[in-house]
């Protein structure tokens, strides 16, 4: 179900030559555990301005909006959620425009499904992510993605999450250090 999902909505964001990532618990299947997930996160490489093109997208593929006021939902949280109401699998487009989305869709990784393929975001760039969420089920994707994956760029990882400590006044790249020291 999620791989024929996956494949119509990569196919159609390539024809409309927009950039994505998968993201969310879709990529951490890729890289850690497997475990129940029932939606599919997809970062765009575009901003709110795109949101027709993603209406499109969302009409041609017959999913079916999740919120009344469309524009206004998706100015206010950068989020277009729908519905494949067939399988009942819950899609959020995420909007983006940010450096870090930007470098994050262009390290995304390509993976075969048959003739198709999808792009999912590095596994770097799924602990940011999954980090900066910070609840307890993306912290236990983290543990379970680094002790299936020991070869990561921790630089790159602790560059952009003390970004985000200096933006958001967090400590995510304190977290990720203190993740890395229980797994030894």
């Amino acid at each position: 179900m999620f791989q024929k999902l996956l494949k119509k909505i990569a196919s159609a964001l390539l024809n409309h030559n927009i950039p994505y990532m998968v993201v969310g618990g879709q990529a951490v299947l890729l890289y850690g555990e497997p475990r129940l997930t029932r939606d599919i996160d997809i970062t765009l490489g575009i901003g709110v301005d795109g949101l027709n093109s993603i209406r499109n997208i969302v009409e041609t593929l017959r999913l079916k909006s999740l919120v009344a006021n469309v524009d206004d939902f998706v100015k206010e949280t950068m989020v277009f959620p729908v519905i494949d109401e067939k399988s009942g699998i819950r899609v959020d487009f995420i909007f983006s425009f940010s450096p870090y989305e930007k470098q994050a869709i262009e390290r995304a990784q390509c993976i075969k499904f048959g003739k198709i393929e999808v792009k999912f975001a590095s596994l770097e760039d799924v602990v940011i992510h999954k980090i900066i969420a910070g609840r307890a089920r993306d912290i236990e994707d983290v543990k379970s993605i680094f002790l299936k994956n020991p070869d990561y760029d921790s630089d790159y990882i602790e560059k952009w999450l003390a970004e985000f400590d200096r933006s958001l006044s967090e400590n995510f790249k304190g977290t990720f250090k203190a993740l890395v020291e229980n797994l030894k």
